[in-house]
């Protein structure tokens, strides 16, 4: 443990670290806002320097585009989703993709074999400490027990009161560098999401705790709660959507792992009393979300079939991201006094060509069961299936599908009825 640890160049922080490991280790690094994508460039710059090496971490999807397993070596990375920029990797046989939930891959990283920690910190405060910032979520479980740890001093990254912290004596280089934090943009939103958002906004009483995933679900649904009161915020990671409720009434609190999104966000709430970054073990466990009152998980889908079954990791039959806290969510809000487990889809894609209500998912894992989903919502309406037998549940699910596919997925089920 250095006092001052030396500060080198990105290139010789990296080359110093290599040559401090065994030629096959384990090295950790953070995603979501926190990924340090220039040291990512500084292995590039120097060829082979990453043979041997082994990068794990949390990757999410649209966010955190690099492929460690191809950094100018020969290399591997280890992960829980599979994005597009990650496909090549996977393919060649590079990349593993572990199946976990956002709680189970905090576990993994609490035993896991690690040899290094490849960290992104906010400059030292006044106490020589540096703030995890933007990204709390996984490196508090893992930090610790790794034998080397360097970090990118990134002045982009806020000091924000109360996140987690590491001293700056416990690396033993740093690396001073301002890059941009990784970020978000849910890109525009289809016309069905107005319907949606409405929806769900009646589902969702004064004074909840709230989750939402990533994308447009959370893009149409927060403006949407704009006449709510004391919501609290309880979600793995906020973007910018938050942007459209943050004054007034609306949000008493906010709890979260991640902050991802524009420079706008985090200026926003580098210093709101109301936010608090924790890590996955308090975002996510089950015995902290089954004693909140009112938690209601709202997350999106990719299709729902007639058994309330939901399609969240795979696209067209192939493999486009993984669990994450989905389940989690699902089950804490079904352990909450007053919690729904809510999935959120359009009915139809393809230009309304293809239905996202399917008769049964086919060929490829459930990310949800059918006990664990509680209402289903499209643009056509809310489906509660709380206390349903399986035809009620049918007749829900298709009340909800695009009109053009109802006779067709109504059909279907009668056919599948006369084989139970």
């Amino acid at each position: 443990m250095n006092a001052t640890p030396p500060v080198l160049s990105p290139e010789g922080l990296v080359k110093g670290l290599r040559d401090s490991l065994p030629r096959s280790a384990r090295v950790y690094v953070p995603g979501v806002a926190a990924e340090p994508y220039a040291l990512a460039e500084a292995f590039r710059t120097q060829a082979g320097l990453a043979d041997g090496l082994t990068f794990f971490g949390i990757w999410i999807p649209g966010v955190n585009r690099t492929d460690w397993s191809d950094i100018g070596g020969e290399s591997r990375f280890e992960t829980i989703f599979l994005g597009p920029e990650l496909r090549a990797g996977f393919e060649a046989g590079r990349i593993d993709v572990l199946p976990l939930t956002y709680t189970k891959a905090w576990d993994w990283l609490e035993t896991t074999p690690v040899d290094a920690a490849l960290l992104q910190v906010s400059p030292p405060d006044a106490a020589g400490n540096c703030s995890l910032s933007l990204a709390s979520d996984f490196t508090p479980a893992i930090w610790r027990r790794a034998k080397a740890r360097v970090a990118q001093i990134n002045p982009a990254l806020p000091i924000i009161p109360g996140a987690p912290a590491i001293p700056l004596s416990a690396f033993d280089a740093v690396t001073e560098l301002e890059t941009a934090p990784r970020g978000y943009d849910a890109g525009r939103l289809p016309p069905a999401f107005e319907q949606i958002a409405s929806h769900i906004a009646g589902l969702v009483p004064d004074g909840a705790a709230v989750q939402f995933g990533l994308g447009k679900v959370q893009l149409a649904v927060l403006p949407a709660l704009k006449q709510h009161k004391g919501l609290t915020i309880h979600s793995g990671m906020v973007s910018d959507p938050l942007l459209e409720i943050l004054s007034g009434e609306t949000v008493a609190a906010i709890r979260t792992g991640a902050v991802l999104g524009s420079a706008a966000l985090a200026d926003a709430l580098k210093d709101d009393p109301r936010l608090t970054l924790t890590p996955v073990n308090q975002t996510h466990a089950l015995s902290v979300l089954s004693n909140l009152q009112d938690f209601i998980a709202i997350n999106s889908a990719v299709e729902v079939d007639l058994f309330g079954q939901v399609g969240a990791e795979w696209v067209d039959g192939r493999l486009a991201s993984g669990a994450g806290g989905l389940a989690d969510f699902a089950r804490g809000a079904q352990g909450s006094p007053g919690g729904k487990s809510i999935v959120a889809l359009a009915s139809a894609a393809k230009g309304g060509t293809l239905s996202r209500i399917v008769p049964v998912l086919k060929d490829r894992p459930a990310a949800l069961s059918r006990s664990e989903v509680d209402i289903i919502v499209t643009e056509y309406g809310a489906a509660d299936l709380r206390g349903l037998d399986l035809d009620a549940r049918a007749a829900a699910i298709t009340g909800i599908a695009h009109p053009d596919f109802r006779d067709m997925l109504s059909g279907q089920w009668s056919e599948m009825r006369r084989e139970f």
